[in-house]
């Protein structure tokens, strides 16, 4: 019995641990925002018709198309850095929720950005040399990776 109480202790842990590297809002990764769609230049709010359930986390699509396309190659379209904010990721390695309507693809990977009424941290990303930011909010969030 101890043993079968370790080794679902240990499950839920592991599991615990894989979300919390996720910006989940809602329910969704990306506050339901259709991640494929910021590929093709646009912040799309995803639909629950569309829905689908990558390494614990949902996402939702606009559409169809987009669905079957992050099927096809799912890691290809995550947001870095688990949907949180990359410039704060970088400035002070801590998980700063964003506002999914502020992004980049860089490099063929997307950037999201926190914004409020005095902050934009897109604008800062951009003014502050993003390639630098982007170096150092990799090495920051590796120590969020090893959780995993």
């Amino acid at each position: 019995m101890k043993v079968l109480f370790l080794l679902l202790f240990t499950a839920s842990l592991s599991l615990c641990a894989q979300e919390t590297n996720y910006n989940v809002k809602n329910g969704c990764g990306v506050s339901g925002y259709d991640v494929v769609a910021y590929f093709n230049g646009s912040a799309t709010k995803g639909k629950s018709d569309y829905e689908y359930t990558y390494d614990n986390v949902k996402y939702r699509f606009s559409n169809i198309k987009n669905l079957e396309k992050f099927k096809l190659s799912p890691k290809q379209y995550l947001p870095q850095y688990g949907g949180w904010c990359a410039y704060a990721m970088s400035k002070k390695g801590k998980k700063v929720d964003m506002d999914p309507s502020k992004f980049e693809i860089r490099d063929g990977k997307l950037y999201l950005f926190y914004t409020s009424f005095f902050t934009d941290t897109y604008k800062k990303w951009l003014n502050e040399d993003p390639e630098k930011l982007k170096k150092t909010a990799d090495k920051k969030w590796k120590k969020y990776k090893k959780t995993n």
